[in-house]
């Protein structure tokens, strides 16, 4: 496929995905929805890539949400089949194998919260702007943002910024938990490279499974999602992971990962 509104790079076992549209602020048109599915699946099944991050080109926006002069005319069945194809791609990224970095470099609003939402860390340079600004566009968020919010901030917070429409910066975003961390603007790739690095030196069969508990044990209640992780915590030792790292242990040296 001819990528007209991404950038990629890929190395150390880390891909870099960049939205490209930043004369647009990045925002999420029908073809970039289409060009990011395409490329999520495919760096999801690339046994080169451990780690995926995304952020946005410029310096001004990570994603600044769908494209309003696209979704302006859309009829009431195009607009739901439109949020299904972000819903599957976001889906696609949180229960995907692979570990996704969103670097949060500017506004991160609407469909672009969204998008961060659906990543497994968020990391925001200081100054960025989040939040779900579709009431005031006289809609609600459509690509999962009603879900996500609450699961991150708790619902009296995420009601309040959704019932408003505010923005918020990327500290109070850290202070309530939808961000991990802030940075400096020109710190940011490189804080993020750092992180998947060093997830990507990590038992990739751990991760992995990790990232199966908490995100599938979240829609558990709690004595089944018990009852998951005792499960997937079985798996590990079916692994060669479990038997080098727990020999690596003993023997008191690195281990050398046999998934990796």
């Amino acid at each position: 496929m001819n990528y007209q509104n991404l950038l990629l790079e890929v190395g150390d076992q880390i891909a870099l995905l960049t939205i490209n549209r930043p004369d647009a602020l990045n925002s999420l048109n029908p073809q970039t929805l289409q060009e990011l599915s395409t490329m999520i699946i495919e760096l999801q099944t690339n046994s080169q890539v451990k780690v995926i991050i995304i952020t946005g080109a410029g310096d001004k926006a990570f994603v600044a949400g769908g494209d309003i002069a696209v979704m302006q005319s859309l009829g009431p069945l195009e607009a739901r089949e439109v949020a299904r194809q972000a819903q599957q791609l976001f889906n696609t990224i949180e229960f995907g194998p692979k570990v996704v970095i969103a670097a949060i470099n500017g506004y991160a609003l609407g469909g672009g919260c969204e998008l961060a939402m659906a990543c497994d860390i968020r990391i925001a340079v200081a100054g960025a702007k989040l939040g779900q600004p579709e009431v005031n566009l006289g809609i609600i968020p459509g690509w999962a943002g009603t879900q996500r919010l609450p699961r991150l901030v708790g619902k009296g917070k995420a009601k309040e910024l959704m019932y408003t429409g505010d923005m918020i910066d990327a500290e109070e975003a850290e202070r309530i938990g939808l961000v991990n961390r802030v940075v400096a603007k020109e710190e940011l790739l490189d804080t993020a490279r750092q992180l998947a690095l060093k997830i990507a030196g990590k038992s990739q069969s751990a991760v992995r499974l990790i990232k199966e508990a908490v995100d599938n044990g979240m829609e558990m209640d709690l004595i089944r999602a018990f009852a998951y992780e005792a499960d997937l915590f079985g798996l590990c030792f079916a692994t060669e992971d479990q038997k080098e790292g727990m020999r690596a242990f003993l023997e008191k040296r690195q281990p050398d990962w046999r998934d990796n």
